[in-house]
C-alpha cells in the first residue's frame, strides 16, 4: 500500500523525531476503535485509556496528518459561533452547559502538556485585534459574555495598549485572553500519540478505514486488516471522505492557507510581538499570526471553499502579511501550505451517535484546536454512560447545505464574498 507522508510544511520540517508506526495487517479486538489520529481521536483515546478502556486508533496517513498538524497553532477559546448565538438558538439551559465547556479545551491542552511532558513550544496569551470601532464594541460585549460564564483572564486593550503587544498600526484596540496561547500543533499531536501508547493504546498509521460493518459488534475494515470493537469513534473530520455518508451531507471541507518566514532573529521578532502572544483579527475572513519557537512568523488567512489546493499560496497570503507588517518586505518565505477544516452551515460542531455504538464529532468550523480536546473528553464520558454534556452538543440543530454536495461550495463562496465585502467596508 502507498505510504502517505506529511505534506511539506514548517511543522513537518520541525517535528519532533518519532518512530514510524506500522499499518494494521491482521484482525484486532478492542473496546473502542477510533478512526483518525488527529486531536479529536487522540483526545478521545487518552481519556478512554485513562478510564480503563482498551483502545485502537486507525489513521489513514500519519498522526496529525490533517488539520491537527497543519493549523495556525493558536489556542482560541469558545466556538466558531459564540455562546450568545447558541443561547438564541437553543435556550438558556443548554447554552449554560455549552458555555461552561467553552473554555475547557485550552485547560485540557495545558494539562496534557504538563502531565505527559509534551515538547510543543506552549506559550500563553492570545489577542483578538479590532480593525474598526464596531469590532471593538463587539469585543467589549464578548468580554462581558465570557465573564458571565466565569472566564476572567481577559483584558481590553485600547489603541495605545495594543501597540505595546503588536507592532501593527491597523488596529484600533483589542482584547487579550491570557488563557489563550499557541503551540507547535504537530508536536502536540505527536506527544499525545506517544501518551496514548504509553497507556497501552495501539495506533496504526497508513491504515485507512474503508468500510464500517455496523451492528451489535461493529467491525472497521482497512485494506489489510480489521478491528472488532464494542464502540467506534469517528474522528476523521475534513479527511473522512464518504466513509459515513450521513455525515458528509451536513458539512463541507474548506482550505486555509499558511506561510512561514525565514527566522527573523530575536530583535525583529521582539519588535513585532514583544510579549510573544498570538494574534487574530476580528474580520469574518480573518488573518492570524504568531511567532514560532525559532522566531519565524507564521501567518495564515483566507478560505478556499471545497478544499482545493490553490496554486500559489504565497501570492495569496504574503500581501496580507505585508499589510500588517510592511517592515517584513525583504523577508523570505520558507514554507507555504494549505490544510482543510470542516465547515458546518451553523458553524457549530456536529456531535452524535449512529445506532447504539458509533459516536462522532466533526465540523469545528475553524475553532478546532481547543474544541477537539474537549470533544475527546465529552465522547469518552458518553461511552462511560455520562451523557449530559454529550447531549448538549448532540441536541444542537444542524442542516444540510442548500443544494446538497453539488451546490454547497458555490453557496458558501457567495456567502464568503458577501462577508468579505462587509470586512472591507467595516460594515
Amino acid at each position: 500500500m502507498a505510504n502517505t507522508p506529511y505534506p511539506e510544511s514548517y511543522y513537518a520540517a520541525s517535528a519532533n523525531a518519532v518512530p514510524p508506526r506500522p499499518a494494521l495487517q491482521d484482525d484486532v479486538e478492542t473496546d473502542v476503535c477510533v478512526i483518525g489520529a488527529g486531536y479529536t481521536g487522540l483526545s478521545s483515546a487518552l481519556f478512554l485509556l485513562e478510564n480503563g478502556f482498551r483502545v485502537t486508533v486507525l489513521e489513514a496517513a500519519k498522526v496529525g496528518f490533517g488539520a491537527s498538524g497543519r493549523n495556525g497553532g493558536q489556542i482560541v477559546n469558545s466556538y466558531s459561533r459564540d455562546i450568545d448565538v447558541i443561547e438564541r438558538s437553543v435556550g438558556p439551559k443548554q447554552a449554560q452547559l455549552l458555555g461552561q465547556m467553552a473554555f475547557e479545551g485550552g485547560r485540557i491542552i495545558r494539562e496534557r502538556v504538563a502531565k505527559y511532558n509534551i515538547q510543543c513550544d506552549l506559550k500563553d496569551g492570545g489577542v483578538f485585534a479590532a480593525l474598526t470601532a464596531k469590532q471593538m464594541d463587539h469585543l467589549e460585549s464578548q468580554k462581558r459574555l465570557w465573564e458571565r460564564f466565569g472566564h476572567t483572564q481577559l483584558e481590553l486593550l485600547d489603541q495605545r495598549r495594543i501597540r505595546e503587544v503588536v507592532a501593527c498600526d491597523q488596529y484600533v484596540g483589542g482584547m487579550l485572553d491570557m488563557s489563550g496561547g499557541h503551540i507547535h500543533p504537530l508536536n502536540l499531536a505527536l506527544g499525545e500519540a506517544a501518551a496514548v501508547e504509553s497507556l497501552g493504546g495501539s495506533i496504526y498509521e497508513q491504515s485507512p478505514a474503508v468500510r464500517i460493518e455496523r451492528g451489535a459488534n461493529p467491525v472497521v475494515h482497512t485494506p489489510q486488516g480489521k478491528v472488532r470493537a464494542k464502540f467506534i469513534i469517528v474522528a476523521g473530520n475534513a479527511y473522512l471522505g464518504n466513509l459515513v455518508p450521513e455525515l458528509a451531507a451536513k458539512s463541507m471541507p474548506c482550505g486555509t492557507q499558511v506561510i512561514t518566514t525565514e527566522p527573523l532573529g530575536d530583535e525583529l521578532a521582539k519588535a513585532l510581538l514583544p510579549q510573544d502572544y498570538c494574534v487574530e483579527d476580528c474580520n469574518y475572513l480573518l488573518d492570524y499570526y504568531r511567532l514560532t519557537g525559532d522566531k519565524r512568523l507564521i501567518f495564515g488567512g483566507g478560505v478556499v471553499y471545497g478544499a482545493r489546493d490553490p496554486a500559489n499560496i504565497e501570492a495569496i497570503i504574503r500581501p496580507k502579511m505585508l499589510k500588517a507588517f510592511p517592515q517584513l518586505k525583504d523577508v523570505k518565505i520558507d514554507y507555504a501550505w494549505t490544510g482543510n477544516f470542516l465547515l458546518t452551515l451553523s458553524r457549530l460542531p456536529q456531535v452524535g451517535r449512529l445506532g447504539d455504538n458509533i459516536y462522532y464529532s466533526q465540523g469545528c468550523s475553524g475553532h478546532g484546536v481547543t474544541y477537539t480536546h474537549l470533544a475527546g473528553k465529552v465522547l469518552a464520558e458518553a461511552l462511560r454512560g455520562q451523557a449530559e454534556r454529550f447531549d448538549a452538543f448532540a441536541d444542537l440543530p444542524h442542516y444540510p447545505f442548500p443544494g446538497g454536495q453539488l451546490l454547497r461550495t458555490p453557496f458558501a463562496a457567495l456567502g464568503a464574498w458577501y462577508y468579505g465585502l462587509r470586512d472591507k467596508f467595516g460594515m
